[in-house]
């Protein structure tokens, strides 16, 4: 007789199968439902210009399941420089915070073809395009997931002025393993590097008005890669691109409930975007996601083997940690984005001023540097302690 599914997992992203690598590893039965939306991120992986900054918690989580992408697909960012729009300046070194890298700037397409190469050799998770019946439902479909708003989820949304435009460029000079950011009348721009340590690839972040990221996105080439070195100050010399532009509107959301049972009495539980998302000036967006994906492995593996995965008590377990480390995470990442994109002349000689005083902080400094490395040890809701 065919064992039932412990675990239905909806979304076959990245977040999707790192969890059900996790949880079929610990002998749990998973089935794993892709959307169009996986298939349509798989057929066209050749022009996918994401790339996301993991920390070292995220690492950890991808290199236990063997899904840590080669080092010219996950290059160690060895500093950090950010600039304000008068004279501010923040710069973060590795050497300083005592690690081998501050994050790892991760080709989406590469850790999605480890992921995928993973979950066709574990056994214990069966891949379906419908979702089956199991003990508890896991949903991993993203911001727009069918299934939260199936089931009556609210969904707090508070959209920004923004739209981001995302790239890849080649550059004349190398990127040195320095991830770079520029807050300037409003607008948020991030060079990361790309292609390995010797690389002169950037992964291009572009937060703009919604009018000023459609003529980014319609402008031609040639005129696009000026206005990006006048806007990076042409510290990586001449820009040619090598990728699409895509283009997005941005938001700061949060599922209101993070686990229930439906109406037919199935016991749910939301991870990654589908439960939260954020701006991505703070680069934390995938690592929040893959925080979840710790967080319930632990809750469910961790269990007593009297309590059955869909046990309300575990999954609001869950949503209470996770929910608190994104009212931190969530709400500074706004704070950031309220501050820089104000056009107030007092507030661009506060913010640069605020700059120059955190650059020199000291202890302040590095504890904001190992919260966002990920490094740092947090008591959740149990009592126990974890990455």
């Amino acid at each position: 007789m065919t064992r039932p599914f412990d675990i239905c997992i909806r979304g076959a992203g990245i977040v999707g199968r790192t969890l059900a690598l996790h949880l079929a590893g610990k002998q749990l039965r998973v089935a794993l439902v892709t959307a169009e939306a996986d298939a349509t991120n798989t057929r066209t992986g050749a022009s996918d210009v994401r790339a996301y900054a993991l920390n070292q918690a995220s690492r950890q989580l991808l290199e236990s399941v063997r899904c840590w992408p080669d080092e010219t697909d996950a290059t160690p960012v060895l500093s950090m420089q950010v600039q304000g729009d008068d004279g501010g300046e923040v710069a973060f070194n590795a050497a300083e915070s005592n690690t081998a890298a501050l994050n790892w700037i991760v080709d989406v397409p590469a850790l999605e073809a480890r992921l995928a190469e993973a979950v066709r050799y574990q056994p214990l998770i069966e891949v379906f395009s419908k979702p089956v019946a199991a003990t508890l439902t896991v949903v991993c479909e993203g911001k727009a997931s069918r299934s939260r708003h199936d089931w009556g989820v609210e969904w707090d949304v508070a959209p920004y002025d923004q739209w981001a435009l995302a790239t890849r460029v080649s550059c004349s000079k190398g990127h040195a393993q320095v991830a770079r950011q520029w807050f300037h009348q409003g607008e948020i721009l991030a060079f990361l590097p790309l292609g390995g340590p010797q690389g002169n690839l950037c992964a291009v972040v572009w937060s703009v008005s919604p009018d000023r990221a459609q003529t980014l996105h319609d402008t031609v080439q040639d005129a696009f890669c000026k206005e990006l070195e006048s806007a990076s100050h042409g510290v990586l010399g001449t820009l040619t691109l090598t990728g699409e532009r895509k283009v997005w509107p941005l938001q700061q959301a949060l599922a209101r409930r993070w686990s229930g049972v439906t109406e037919q009495g199935q016991a749910w539980v939301l991870a990654g975007d589908c439960a939260h998302t954020v701006h991505p000036l703070a680069g934390q967006g995938l690592n929040m996601g893959l925080a979840d994906v710790a967080e319930l492995t632990q809750t469910l593996v961790g269990r007593p083997y009297w309590r059955s995965v869909a046990d309300p008590k575990l999954l609001r377990q869950y949503e209470r940690s996770r929910k608190a480390d994104f009212a931190v995470l969530g709400q500074a990442n706004d704070a950031l984005q309220q501050l820089f994109t104000n056009p107030h002349p007092a507030l661009q000689v506060l913010r640069n001023w605020g700059m120059n005083q955190f650059e020199s902080s000291g202890p302040i400094k590095q504890w904001v540097a190992r919260r966002a490395m990920g490094t740092l040890r947090k008591t959740n809701t149990s009592g126990k302690k974890h990455p």
